[in-house]
């Protein structure tokens, strides 16, 4: 795998996919800088609400924290336009839980760019128009596709979501856990943004029916991302 190119920042480093250079950022998301768009996945809004109402019950500020940190993002990056790659609600009836507060949050979000862009998911095939944005089934973006559910085999340029990846990295007799970007080069799955969303290690085996193999993992640090190799990971 290649050496990541360091940016201006110290949190970013240059991930590539298809040939195509993009930030990735400790919080989980890629920043196409040519294309000025900001690329997230599996947002999970109102997951705390839906545990509610199966008597799970959760701090109910999953929707506000995913929020909070999105808009972190967008204030950093300024980007001309966001891509959600799919389940960015929990359910269809997710955005009916939303507080007001959280409502007129997702309304400014989705106004402060030119483009917002919410690709269907298996969990919110129709996301709520009244929030702003447009709804596409895929995204195409030069040699780079952007869906929700990764191609079986993998498909060249595919950027996509749905499986949450976590990598799991033993070091010094101590094994570390946590969210990552999963990519071989020729396409990429990316964590799951969401505050409440579960992860996936890339040594399962839906990973190398993707993958065809098991995938590089980029690790999100506290304050970088980490590529680490195939050979390093190690399952739950």
């Amino acid at each position: 795998m290649q050496a990541p190119a360091r940016t201006e920042s110290s949190q970013d480093v240059a991930l590539n996919v298809a040939g195509v250079d993009m930030l990735a950022d400790p919080a989980g998301a890629l920043f196409h800088e040519a294309a000025q768009m900001l690329i997230v996945a599996d947002l999970h809004l109102e997951k705390g609400s839906a545990f509610a109402q199966r008597a799970r019950m959760l701090p109910p500020f999953d929707t506000r924290e995913t929020l909070a940190r999105l808009d972190r993002l967008i204030r950093r990056y300024a980007p001309r336009a966001v891509a959600c790659l799919g389940d960015s609600f929990h359910d269809g009836q997710a955005a009916l839980r939303l507080d007001d507060a959280d409502r007129a949050e997702i309304g400014r979000l989705t106004g402060a760019v030119d483009d917002w862009i919410w690709v269907e998911g298996n969990h919110d095939p129709a996301p709520p128009v009244e929030l702003g944005g447009r709804t596409v089934a895929e995204l195409a973006l030069g040699p780079l596709v952007l869906r929700h559910i990764p191609t079986e085999g993998g498909a060249p340029g595919e950027l996509a979501g749905h499986l949450h990846p976590v990598a799991r990295v033993r070091a010094r007799g101590r094994a570390m856990r946590r969210r990552c970007f999963a990519t071989n080069g020729d396409h990429a799955v990316l964590p799951a943004f969401g505050a409440y969303a579960g992860g996936l290690n890339v040594c399962d085996a839906a990973f190398a029916r993707v993958f065809g193999g098991r995938p590089d993992a980029w690790i999100m640090g506290e304050s970088r991302v980490w590529p680490v190799t195939a050979g390093k990971l190690c399952g739950d």
